[in-house]
């Protein structure tokens, strides 16, 4: 936890030196829902009435990185899972936002594509690292979940991976983020296919980047919290 609010903290300072943090998470499972019929208006003394009947187009994933500095949306990745492969072609298009960073700092929780043996290589290519990895399952730097995670939390990469601990998902900013986009897009809104679902997904971020990003004021410090 400590480490999580001391990057949040000095994110604008590691900006400074072209190190760029980004707040990282998958939306998994969200569905296409059209309403059945027309909601009614408002009315003197009425609230706004929602038709509870609706037909259902499918689900989407998203996954998305939102910069910590600036508040920005710098990659939305959407599909129908949520695999390794995805989660690699996610980080990939991250790092060429900005190809000149000389450091990304990506906060993320446990999930196992997170600590994957395509993201370990990867981020070895990246660091110009010509070691021996070993062998997923059995030895060296690719044999477990806990090797793998170990390696791609090394501050000393080109990327630098942040876990959240164990039930506290919540340290990760993206995930206030999404409430946002749930509040504002999602709750309440009709979707025709999931294509419609992922087009206004994207217009909102579009909007978003453009009138209301800013960054989160972090006020936790990452002490022990009592129950």
């Amino acid at each position: 936890m400590h480490d999580i609010c001391t990057l949040y903290q000095e994110a604008p300072i590691l900006a400074t030196r072209g190190e760029r943090v980004g707040s990282t998470d998958e939306l998994t499972g969200v569905q296409a829902l059209e309403r059945k019929h027309p909601g009614l208006p408002l009315a003197p003394g009425k609230v706004e009435r929602r038709e509870f009947e609706y037909i259902r187009h499918g689900t989407r994933t998203f996954i998305i990185t939102r910069d910590v500095v600036s508040g920005q949306i710098l990659v939305t990745s959407c599909g129908p899972t949520r695999t390794e492969a995805d989660f690699l072609a996610h980080i990939e298009a991250l790092v060429a936002t900005d190809p000149e960073a000389t450091r990304w700092h990506v906060v993320v929780d446990n999930l196992d594509t997170h600590r994957s043996a395509s993201l370990v290589h990867f981020v070895a290519t990246l660091s110009n690292l010509a070691i021996d990895l070993g062998q997923k399952g059995k030895h060296g730097i690719l044999k477990n979940r806990q090797s793998r995670a170990a390696f791609l939390s090394d501050p000393s990469h080109r990327i630098v991976f942040h876990y959240t601990p164990k039930h506290a998902s919540w340290l990760n900013q993206i995930e206030i983020w999404w409430s946002i986009l749930v509040r504002k897009l999602l709750k309440r809104g009709s979707f025709r296919s999931v294509e419609d679902l992922q087009h206004k997904v994207l217009a909102f971020i579009d909007y978003y980047n453009r009138t209301m990003a800013k960054p989160f004021k972090w006020t936790y410090q990452g002490k022990a919290l009592t129950v």
